[in-house]
């Protein structure tokens, strides 16, 4: 008689609101998703979702890449599962404040014009709130001030110019709204960890590795 050993691998991922809120407002989809009752419920995971849970598994065996791959492999889960036959269960977390429509108008408003000086008084406006409160609100849906915000966006456009191929790093910098290129060298340092042409060599390594 034979014996068989079985491994089983359990997973959990703690929801935040945060994380629920920023994809909504991301999807433009906030106002159009109905809220229904809370509860349990069950339903047939997707080949999507059950794809995004395996390649988060798997991670686990490449260190090298964890810290860098988890939080990407993490969202997709999480916009599968808003996605699924449950979804409206889970969209119930990032819509539970009703300043969410507000504060999404504003940041949909600063995704569109990053390259622009960030004035409070006018996302104040557009998002029909006070200065005091809409800095509050804000901070509270982005877990960050809205220059954060904004110099988040900028740098995540430079790098994907950059990946992209443009050579020309103070280009790249201006066109996203620094004018200094030393700043912009900065704040991408501090934001990715190297600067801007030795961070893209070592992602474009990474990438190839991978493919290969």
């Amino acid at each position: 008689m034979s014996t068989r050993l079985v491994t089983i691998v359990a997973l959990a991922i703690r929801l935040q609101p945060t994380q629920v809120a920023t994809l909504l407002l991301e999807a433009a989809a906030a106002d159009r998703m109905p809220v229904e009752a809370t509860g349990m419920g069950v339903c047939q995971a997707s080949g999507e979702l059950i794809e995004a849970v395996l390649r988060y598994v798997r991670l686990l065996d490449q260190p090298r890449d964890l810290a860098v791959l988890a939080p990407l492999v993490e969202r997709e889960i999480l916009w599968r599962l808003l996605c699924s036959e449950q979804g409206h269960r889970l969209r119930q977390l990032g819509l539970a404040d009703s300043r969410l429509s507000q504060i999404g108008r504003a940041m949909r408003w600063m995704c569109e014009h990053y390259r622009e000086t960030l004035r409070i008084e006018h996302l104040a406006r557009i998002a029909a709130m006070s200065v005091t409160s809409f800095h509050r609100h804000f901070r509270t849906v982005a877990l960050m001030s809205p220059l954060q915000y904004q110099k988040q966006i900028r740098l995540q456009q430079a790098r994907a110019s950059l990946l992209a191929g443009v050579e020309d790093i103070a280009r790249v910098g201006h066109s996203v709204g620094y004018d200094s290129p030393s700043q912009f060298s900065r704040e991408y340092k501090r934001a990715y960890g190297s600067p801007p042409r030795q961070d893209v060599r070592a992602t474009r390594r990474l990438l190839e590795g991978r493919r290969a």
